[in-house]
């Protein structure tokens, strides 16, 4: 013998309260305001659970909405209907607009032009299924011809083997195979057809652009040194452009210019470094010798090797040997 007790009472009423959730609460709560104490009058009746007696609480429930003259809510579609729904409403819209687009093509549908070419596309897919083979089997080299073992003959037997293979699908495919069949071999076109373009665009060498190189004819400048028209050198010079702005090259190099440099008092003018110059500076009280020629790094001399020429070594001073001869002064002549 079964007893109702309380907690069945009291979970009962709970049930068919969440049966009622999407009503108001004030409409829930007037729906359940009898309802325990009309269950407890049902178990003190008789014996048995109530769901036997009552049935569901969500079938009380709708006899509760049915005698309150409340419509029944339609229940929430599942992850299923949902999904079937999206299909039906997809399918509807490519009907329509394969009707509407197949007259500017001259078909009465665009599926209708769409079938001549299928013979095409069988032939299309069994090549591109072959470029997938060679794909993998190369070691992941994309090419547009498939190869295999990089003969022609290997090609040809390749090419040849999927495009008839996928032309005997293509005619078995709308008679003899089963739907999931058919629904493989379509998902097979797809995933060729990407593969297909993706190789495609890679074939495709990417455009290529002129990027000007630069280069800066000082870069390797360290110093400046600047002589006079008379082959002096001229110290603490600066140099500016047309505008009035210092024009800076070089960096100190040597030891006195570096801690110059460190200490603060480097004036930032040329030569950083005296000892460097290529031409030392004349100190005679005579006439000075024309500027000489810096020779290249290519014809420069040895700096062990004496010079060969005439004139003065550019590491020495040359003292004046020169006096001036009156002898060698024409006399001024007079006309009568």
């Amino acid at each position: 013998m079964t007893v109702t007790s309380g907690p069945e009472i009291t979970r009962y009423v709970q049930q068919v309260r969440a049966a009622l959730a999407d009503l108001p609460p004030a409409v829930r709560d007037e729906l359940l305001e009898d309802l325990p104490e009309h269950l407890a009058e049902i178990a003190a009746e008789g014996e048995g659970p109530l769901v036997d007696r009552l049935g569901p609480p969500a079938a009380y429930a709708a006899e509760l909405r049915a005698a309150a003259d409340i419509p029944v809510k339609p229940p929430a579609p599942n992850l299923d209907d949902r999904i079937a729904g999206a299909v039906r409403r997809g399918r509807t819209q490519l009907k329509a607009a394969d009707t509407r687009l197949g007259p500017l093509i001259g078909y009465p549908m665009v599926s209708d032009f769409l079938r001549l070419l299928r013979p095409a596309w069988w032939v299309l897919r069994g090549y591109l299924a072959a470029m997938v083979v060679g794909f993998f089997v190369n070691g992941n080299s994309l090419t547009l011809v498939p190869r295999v073992d990089g003969t022609i003959f290997g090609t040809l037997f390749l090419i040849v083997a999927f495009v008839v293979g996928s032309i005997w699908l293509g005619r078995r495919g709308a008679d003899r195979l089963g739907r999931w069949q058919r629904r493989g071999l379509h998902a097979v076109g797809v995933v060729v057809a990407v593969f297909g373009f993706v190789a495609l665009v890679d074939s495709d060498p990417p455009p290529t652009y002129y990027t000007p190189t630069y280069s800066d004819p000082y870069s390797e400048i360290r110093d400046v040194y600047v002589y006079d028209e008379h082959g002096r050198l001229i110290q603490n010079a600066r140099l500016l452009d047309q505008d009035g702005r210092p024009i800076r090259l070089g960096q100190p190099w040597c030891e006195e210019a570096i801690r110059a440099q460190n200490e603060g008092s480097l004036k930032w003018t040329y030569p950083y470094c005296l000892g460097g110059a290529p031409i030392k500076p004349f100190t005679t009280d005579g006439p000075v010798p024309p500027l000489l020629p810096i020779p290249s790094p290519s014809e420069a001399a040895p700096t062990d090797a004496a010079p060969t020429g005439p004139g003065p070594s550019p590491t020495t001073t040359v003292e004046p040997t020169l006096t001036p001869s009156t002898s060698a002064v024409p006399e001024p002549t007079t006309t009568g």
